[in-house]
């Protein structure tokens, strides 16, 4: 396949912009590294603010290492120096980047860059200052409250209409506010805040989209507000305090359709090789299909899980295969995004590659599925090649007793479905193979 020049250049960005600086070297003696230590961030878009802590760590001068912080989750990126004063840090497996420079009185300026070709305009401006460790209000200055947001609460978000509705699960302890939000597709990934007065303000950002939510607490306890994000729009939030308040069953929202009992598919691998369910690799054995994206924080969150997983109980019959749908409709690109993505949680699976990151263009590559609704989806298919379980979206460690449930589950049905015997058809066809090699 040719190239297309622009994909290229900037799947390769990180090498491009290195490139730019190559004659700037970082050994002279006005070379400014940021400090090390504790930062705050502060990304500005229009009249949005969304803050952000991190850490850099220059300990090993020859590695940097920049970690976001967000509450207790950390995650940690290699820092470039591009020259005397400049810094590249690319977000893993998000096809983004940090771009910034070291100013003169020690604060880091730049800008959050979308490497994605042909996303204009995602860049998001940002600063950030050594030695503060709050994210809202400094320690000590916060406002007093008389409420208490801690426990389990009923979501309903709005765009420009009624969304799914989410469940928010919050902890206060005095000012400081702690959290995560829940939907139908994945998790919001741990939220850090303040509650003061008669409001509050959560915010994220690990790598991908930085998010912020500003909210209202009423008189009669309920919450109203908006979830911001410096790329997307904004959307509108309302909720009560409910302890009863659950999500619809991932387990029954994507299902089959009528008549269809296994799954089937023809897609290339990184290499370009068609790979599909039928080939003899995946014959008698239990075989895990999971549908991701690299973009996409809740996909690399389930990838995370899986890859260890995996390689712990491969020997034992099963077999797994990650379906990826990229930002780009081109295999050369998503052979690096998704390569990526492989090298980072060491995947010892196939890894195919299905389009463009669309959900309808997933249901069309998946047609015996009602519907793609969200990115991640898991697909547990049994030794006679029969599709026996679909989860729709990811609970993250975060989530605690979801996240709990959903690894206990996941163990019990894997255990069940190994224990089941191979087909006769298999292990005949298998035993002639053997037979005729000879």
């Amino acid at each position: 396949m040719k190239i297309n020049n622009q994909i290229k250049a900037v799947a390769l960005a990180g090498a491009t912009i290195l490139s730019s600086y190559a004659n700037a070297g970082d050994d002279k003696p006005s070379a400014k590294a940021p400090k090390q230590g504790i930062w705050r961030g502060e990304f500005v878009i229009s009249e949005t603010h969304i803050p952000f802590n991190f850490e850099y760590n220059n300990k090993d001068k020859d590695h940097p290492i920049l970690t976001l912080l967000n509450g207790t989750r950390r995650d940690d990126f290699k820092v470039t120096k591009l020259s005397g004063d400049s810094i590249f840090v690319k977000m893993n497996t998000y096809d983004a980047a940090l771009v910034a420079n070291v100013e003169s009185d020690g604060k880091i300026t730049g800008e959050y860059r979308s490497l994605v070709p042909g996303f204009r305009g995602s860049s998001l401006p940002f600063s950030a200052e050594h030695g503060k460790d709050y994210r809202f209000v400094e320690k000590g200055k916060e406002q007093p409250t008389k409420h208490n947001l801690t426990g389990k609460w009923d979501l309903q978000v709005y765009s420009k209409a009624k969304m799914p509705d989410n469940v928010a699960l919050l902890k206060q302890e005095g000012n400081k506010l702690t959290g995560v939000v829940m939907s139908t597709v994945g998790d919001s990934r741990e939220l850090e805040g303040v509650v003061e007065g008669d409001e509050f303000v959560l915010s994220h950002f690990s790598g991908p989209n930085p998010r912020v939510y500003k909210g209202k607490i009423n008189e009669d306890g309920s919450i109203t507000g908006v979830i911001s994000s410096g790329i997307y729009d904004n959307t509108k939030f309302e909720g009560s305090k409910n302890a009863l308040a659950e999500l619809p069953d991932p387990y029954k929202l994507t299902h089959l359709k009528e008549g269809y009992t296994k799954l089937d598919f023809t897609l290339p691998d990184l290499n370009g090789k068609q790979v599909s369910l039928s080939d003899d690799k995946y014959k008698g054995k239990v075989v895990i299909v999971e549908i991701v994206g690299t973009w996409c924080p809740n996909c690399t969150d389930q990838t995370a899980f899986l890859s260890p997983w995996f390689k712990e109980n491969k020997a034992r019959g099963v077999e797994a295969i990650a379906i990826g749908f990229e930002q780009k409709d081109d295999l050369e690109y998503a052979k690096y995004t998704l390569g990526t993505l492989k090298k980072k949680y060491g995947i010892e699976y196939d890894v195919l590659f299905g389009g463009i990151a669309d959900k309808k263009v997933a249901s069309e590559k998946l047609p015996a599925l009602n519907r793609m609704m969200a990115f991640p989806t898991t697909i547990l298919i049994d030794r006679k090649g029969e599709v026996r379980q679909i989860h729709t979206g990811y609970t993250g460690t975060i989530t605690g007793d979801y996240y709990t449930e959903y690894v206990k589950k996941w163990n019990k049905d894997l255990d069940e479905l190994i224990a089941e015997p191979v087909p006769s058809t298999f292990t005949s066809a298998k035993t002639s193979a053997t037979k005729s090699s000879k």
